[in-house]
C-alpha cells in the first residue's frame, strides 16, 4: 500500500509541475483578477480530476480510450475551448491595472472555465489510465482505491494551494502587472499554441 501511494505521489506531482493547459489558466486567471479567481479556477480543476477519476472507475475511460472517434471528438472540443480562451485573453483589456475586484457571475466563470478545461483534457483519460493501471489490480480494496485517490487529489490541491499564493505575492503581482496587456498576450498565445497542440496531436 506505501508502494501504491509513493506511486500515485510521484507521478501526480511530476504532472503538476509540468507546464500543460490547467497551469496556463490558473497563471492567467490568478494574474488577470486575483488569488480568488485563482483558487476558483484551481477548484474547478480539482472538480475535473474527480469527473476523469469517476468514469474510470466506472470503467467509461478505458472505453474512451479504446474509442478513436469518441476519444478525438474529446481532443477537438479541448482544442476549441483552449483557441477559445486564448483569444479571449489576448483581447482583454485591464482597465485598472491590478485589479481583483469582479462580479460575482465572473467568480462562478473561473470555477465553470476550470472545470471545463481539465474536464475535455484528453490527456486525463490517458493519464488516469495509466496510473490506475499501475497501481489498481483487480482485487484492490475500495477503502485502499479511496486513499490513493484521496492522496492524489491532496498532492494536486496543495500544489495550485501553493502556486496560487505564489502569484498572489505583492512583489511577483506587481512584477506581472508592470506589463499587465504583455501577460496577457502570452497566456493568450500559450493558451491558443497548446489548443492547435492537441488538435493535431496523433
Amino acid at each position: 500500500m506505501l508502494g501504491q501511494i509513493a506511486v500515485i505521489v510521484s507521478v501526480t506531482f511530476l504532472v503538476m509541475v509540468t507546464p500543460g493547459p490547467d497551469m496556463v489558466l490558473v497563471l492567467r486567471n490568478t494574474l488577470l483578477a486575483g488569488r480568488r479567481a485563482g483558487f476558483r479556477t484551481a477548484l474547478g480543476i480539482l472538480m475535473g480530476n474527480l469527473v476523469h477519476i469517476t468514469y474510470w472507475l466506472l470503467g467509461i475511460g478505458w472505453l474512451i480510450s479504446r474509442s478513436i472517434v469518441a476519444f478525438n471528438g474529446l481532443r477537438f472540443a479541448a482544442a476549441g475551448y483552449l483557441i477559445y480562451l486564448g483569444i479571449a485573453s489576448c483581447r482583454s483589456r485591464r482597465s485598472v491595472p491590478g485589479a481583483t475586484a469582479s462580479p460575482r457571475w465572473r467568480l462562478q466563470n473561473w470555477f465553470a472555465q476550470g472545470l471545463i478545461n481539465n474536464v475535455l483534457n484528453p490527456k486525463g483519460t490517458l493519464f488516469y489510465l495509466g496510473v490506475f493501471t499501475v497501481v489498481i489490480a483487480p482485487g484492490t480494496s475500495a477503502s485502499a482505491m479511496v486513499v490513493l485517490v484521496a492522496s492524489m487529489l491532496l498532492v494536486s490541491a496543495a500544489f495550485w494551494l501553493l502556486f496560487v499564493c505564489t502569484l498572489d505575492r505583492p512583489a511577483v503581482r506587481t512584477l506581472f502587472e508592470r506589463s499587465g496587456t504583455l501577460v496577457d498576450r502570452l497566456c493568450g498565445g500559450l493558451l491558443i499554441l497548446l489548443g492547435v497542440r492537441v488538435a493535431v496531436a496523433k
